[in-house]
């Protein structure tokens, strides 16, 4: 991965809305969702919704495919591993070991089926 592709992508998901919709889409990995069913998760207008799409899809986050008169939209899950690959690519390379940690510690920790995030209710 090159610089310039990581700073695309840190941009595009330095912003609130198009962070929640890459995360909505995480969820939903490797269907994805109809871009209607994300303007109503997340309450966002389509015009807003389609710039931020753009935005996602232009920094090679998400693809799209037409299905009859939904557009589907889905995370490109490598492409995010190649941004953590990237990041940590020289994570620990002192050989002094001054980072304060093992070589093991920087390896990305990856999940073959990530735990659910359960939300706490409120007993008021």
């Amino acid at each position: 991965m090159q610089t310039k592709q990581v700073l695309t992508i840190l941009s595009a998901l330095a912003q609130e809305s198009r962070l929640a919709v890459y995360r909505l889409l995480i969820e939903h990995a490797p269907d994805g969702l109809a871009a209607s069913a994300i303007a109503e998760k997340l309450g966002l207008p389509n015009a807003t919704l389609s710039f931020h799409l753009k935005e996602l899809s232009h920094a090679g986050l998400v693809t799209s495919q037409q299905s009859g008169r939904f557009i589907y939209y889905a995370p490109v899950i490598e492409a995010m591993n190649d941004l953590i690959g990237y990041l940590t690519d020289h994570c620990c390379s002192q050989t002094d070991g001054s980072c304060g940690v093992g070589k093991s510690s920087c390896k990305p920790l990856v999940a073959a089926n990530p735990p659910s995030r359960k939300r706490r209710t409120s007993s008021l």
